[in-house]
């Protein structure tokens, strides 16, 4: 991500959700544009996907796991209880919850978001997993300390 960039046109959150829901909803969206108005800034907001997720170590269930071929982490909607522990405990404010109450977390379009492909400032950038650690993730913002407030008071 490169919050720098993004001027806060939101194109990623239409394009996300009219691939995976067929509407033109932000709501729908698993990418979501958030301003930082103190700093005069747009950030998108998207599942990190971690190594070691937190949304799935607090599901009651065990809905929630890696997708074998994208390794994207994904919410299995049969046996999820839909009770948002996921979306409360992520510090990254990449777990989201429809109108309709559904988990949205980005599944990395199968390994070819849409959302880079439509950015046009090139503020959102996919790296697969294991050619960057949290370690970068974690140097990468920074220079901005105070996003995971931001990111935090959103939910």
């Amino acid at each position: 991500m490169h919050p720098e960039r993004c001027t806060g046109c939101r194109v990623c959150e239409s394009v996300c959700s009219l691939s995976h829901d067929g509407e033109c909803n932000p709501s729908r969206s698993r990418i979501r544009v958030i301003r930082w108005e103190t700093r005069g800034i747009d950030i998108p907001v998207v599942c990190l996907q971690c190594d070691d997720p937190i949304c799935a170590q607090v599901c009651p269930t065990n809905a929630i796991r890696r997708d074998e071929q994208s390794q994207a982490m994904v919410t299995r909607p049969e046996v999820c209880l839909r009770c948002n522990m996921c979306a409360l405990a992520c510090p990254f404010g990449g777990t989201l919850v429809a109108p309709d109450k559904k988990i949205l977390r980005c599944d990395l379009c199968e390994g070819d978001p849409l959302c880079v492909k439509f950015c046009e400032t090139k503020a959102i950038e996919y790296i697969r997993s294991d050619r960057v650690g949290l370690k970068k993730m974690r140097e990468a913002i920074k220079g901005y300390p105070e996003i995971f407030r931001v990111v935090t008071s959103e939910k």
